[in-house]
């Protein structure tokens, strides 16, 4: 059988249509729409095949306009907006059923020297010492939507350890900040590029979560609606999705039925690699009006 980690390299490996036009398939992990992090990470992976090397990406900045549908494949539109002398940038479109369900735009640099400053990663425990999730009860699992087992009975490619759990079926009121430790589940290959967009993909996960923790409330209540609305991440320095990374996110403001998120993800070793923001929906609705919360966000 195919590999979780397998299947989402596949995921991220686009097929060429024309020179600048690219179509990727979509995954069903448990959400009622198209997750998020895919279509950054194919994105951004539409947009690295139309770049030479020794350019890299740097920043890319994203909306999601329409939810995706997980049933049809995804085409993606690379413009070449600017090659310059250090740096280029493309502007990717994602087009499902004949409407822009997406765009961004993602700059790219040649490598160069120049002064350095970050800040010290948090305190945390390491990952080794942090025990893995326990899977939920089958009692419990089967008191919740489909749609909601499948997204929590999954085995995905990335694994997660959080340093300060939070049950998500019974959340209590906490303050907005959140420490997850996460890796590839297997060793795959050098390429940047590769991790690059695995990190796109693994970036949603978490963010807009975060923002819930001082109300109370959690995706996976069938009164609370939620989805990303846009997308910002940086990278800062070389690393390795397939090695541990920590996620270290905050909330600073919830209003308006938007919320803020910021991360920063560190490696192992301390050293600041990327950077990511995010603004989302939050609405708490009247039970006859509320969606599948399984098209939330994590």
């Amino acid at each position: 059988m195919t590999s979780p980690v397998s299947e989402l390299i596949e995921l991220l490996s686009l097929e060429r249509l024309e020179q600048d036009l690219f179509r990727g398939q979509s995954r069903d992990i448990g959400t009622r729409y198209v997750f998020g992090g895919q279509v950054l990470g194919q994105a951004l992976s539409a947009a690295q095949a139309t770049m030479p090397e020794p350019r890299a990406a740097h920043s890319l900045h994203a909306y999601f306009l329409r939810a995706g549908d997980i049933e049809h494949p995804i085409v993606y539109h690379v413009d070449r907006t600017r090659d310059g002398g250090s740096f280029s940038v493309r502007r990717v479109t994602a087009i499902q059923h004949g409407k822009v369900i997406f765009f961004c735009a993602a700059s790219f640099q040649e490598t160069e020297g120049g002064v350095e400053h970050q800040p010290p990663m948090p305190q945390v425990p390491d990952p080794d010492d942090i025990s893995p999730a326990e899977p939920i009860a089958a009692d419990v699992l089967a008191t919740l939507p489909t749609k909601v087992q499948r997204w929590l009975a999954r085995g995905g490619p990335f694994e997660f350890r959080h340093v300060h759990p939070r049950n998500d079926l019974k959340p209590a009121k906490q303050p907005p900040f959140n420490h997850v430790w996460f890796r590839l589940g297997e060793r795959v290959g050098d390429g940047p590029e590769l991790h690059r967009a695995l990190l796109a993909y693994a970036s949603d996960f978490h963010l807009l979560g975060t923002t819930t923790f001082p109300h109370g409330i959690s995706y996976y209540q069938p009164d609370v609606q939620m989805a990303s609305l846009d997308h910002a991440l940086w990278f800062h320095r070389p690393f390795r999705a397939d090695e541990w990374l920590l996620y270290s996110i905050d909330s600073p403001s919830a209003q308006g039925s938007r919320g803020l998120a910021r991360g920063q993800v560190f490696s192992r070793e301390g050293r600041l690699v990327a950077s990511t923001a995010q603004e989302g929906l939050i609405r708490v609705v009247d039970q006859a009006r509320a969606v599948d919360p399984a098209s939330a966000k994590g």
